[in-house]
């Protein structure tokens, strides 16, 4: 027989027994955005008000394509984790379930409606 301690069988979760992981998650997730975001915006920039073509030529190339995908796929999934924890926060019962739900729905499709757009221009 195992005797553990509440101390000891609490340590290292929070109230939902994730807590910690959520926050490194978060905490690694934004130092990465912070570090691609300003080479995306960049990229971008130079094929903002360009014509179809110069677009095109643009995200033909490997690099730019996948810089965009990393900040859209990263980008939108720190935005569900944070929006998650702010609906659970502020919500209650039912409606915290249904939103919950939308976001999960919505991030996804918008997720995979980027990268089917960004694969269309890139082939």
């Amino acid at each position: 027989m195992r005797y553990l301690t509440a101390r000891k069988r609490a340590e290292g979760k929070g109230a939902s027994g994730t807590g910690t992981e959520h926050h490194w998650y978060m905490q690694l997730s934004a130092v990465g955005l912070a570090l691609i975001v300003p080479t995306f915006l960049y990229v971008i920039g130079n094929a903002l008000g360009s014509s179809y073509e110069v677009v095109v030529e643009t995200f033909s190339r490997p690099v730019p394509v996948l810089l965009t995908g990393l900040v859209v796929v990263f980008g939108l999934q720190h935005f569900r984790k944070g929006a998650k924890i702010m609906i659970e926060d502020y919500t209650r019962g039912v409606t915290r379930k249904a939103l919950i739900i939308f976001l999960v729905v919505f991030t996804y499709g918008l997720t995979a409606t980027a990268l089917y757009a960004l694969a269309k221009l890139a082939l």
